[in-house]
């Protein structure tokens, strides 16, 4: 086991795709990730998933769950729900008990399959926030699965999160990327589930087996990014450098020469629970919990990607 000092110095959880995300001292996990984490999503009047690459107004959109809902085992009751804010808009509160009708045709990417449907008042909502027919809709875990590429993670799940059920990144590789750019980033561009501290920049990429509260997470694939990174999480706004710069160093030309070249820029490394039969219930990661490196690969041209 590879002694670092690598600790979690933060928890995000993102409980509508691409709206905001909330920064938590501790969370529950799942099989498909944290709880709570991408367990919503806007759609269109078609059913396809609304993301920040062509919604980029979503990133204004903040959520906030009760405090308690990061507690293990908190049930929700009548009383508690999701609130959502968003600029020139009044608040919407979501119960977080199960919405009564289930919509079909609901889909993300390649999945599609049935949801739960948040009803009329949070349609309208992000109807008339993003200007177009639109419906907020919750992961039926109850009748749908959504299987993680098998070639990365074979048997795994998740909800309505790209591709993995967990995204960690650390602080070092920010910084590697802060002393490039004209302007600095904070790390919610890249919108990663753990935030780790006390490693080199780009350590990760090289993680297969970390340890965390005596939970073993694989690292499965290196995250390749799109546009969602240049895209101002305070203002909406695009700034096309990060991607410019992510391209000269933290591209598959750069870092697997040998490898095919798909034009794909990495940063952060996708996770999933080892044993997420026994793992999945029941435990939580803590910010300032020690990151304990397992297994690793000695360069990220080996790394699976």
């Amino acid at each position: 086991m590879e002694k670092t000092k690598a600790r979690v110095a933060s928890i995000f959880v993102y409980p509508i795709k691409s709206c905001r995300g909330i920064s938590v001292p501790q969370a529950p996990l799942t099989p498909t990730g944290f709880r709570w984490d991408r367990q919503w999503v806007v759609v269109n009047s078609k059913g396809r998933a609304y993301t920040q690459r062509v919604e980029p107004k979503l990133a204004l959109v903040t959520v906030k769950l009760p405090d308690e809902a990061f507690s293990e085992g908190w049930l929700p009751t009548a009383y508690s729900f999701l609130v959502l804010k968003a600029p020139g808009m009044n608040e919407l509160k979501i119960s977080l008990s199960k919405p009564g009708e289930v919509t079909d045709g609901v889909s993300v990417w390649e999945w599609s399959g049935s949801a739960w449907d948040e009803g009329h008042e949070a349609a309208n909502w992000f109807s008339n926030y993003l200007g177009k027919p639109s419906r907020l809709v919750r992961f039926n875990a109850a009748s749908e699965t959504r299987p993680v590429d098998p070639q990365y993670a074979n048997g795994h799940n998740i909800m309505f999160s790209d591709g993995y059920p967990f995204l960690l990144l650390s602080q070092g590789s920010l910084d590697a990327l802060n002393n490039l750019l004209k302007e600095p980033v904070p790390i919610n561009r890249f919108r990663p589930n753990i935030f780790v501290d006390g490693c080199e920049p780009f350590s990760e990429d090289l993680w297969t087996e970390v340890e965390i509260n005596k939970i073993t997470f694989r690292g499965v694939k290196l995250c390749s990014r799109c546009k969602v990174p240049s895209i101002d999480q305070e203002t909406a706004v695009v700034k096309p450098e990060i991607n410019e710069t992510l391209k000269k160093f933290r591209s598959d030309k750069v870092l697997r020469p040998t490898g095919k070249q798909q034009g794909k820029v990495f940063m952060g490394q996708n996770m999933v629970l080892k044993d997420f039969l026994k793992d999945g219930k029941g435990k939580v990661i803590k910010v300032g919990d020690p990151v304990n490196v397992v297994k690793m690969v000695s360069s990220a041209a080996e790394a699976a990607a």
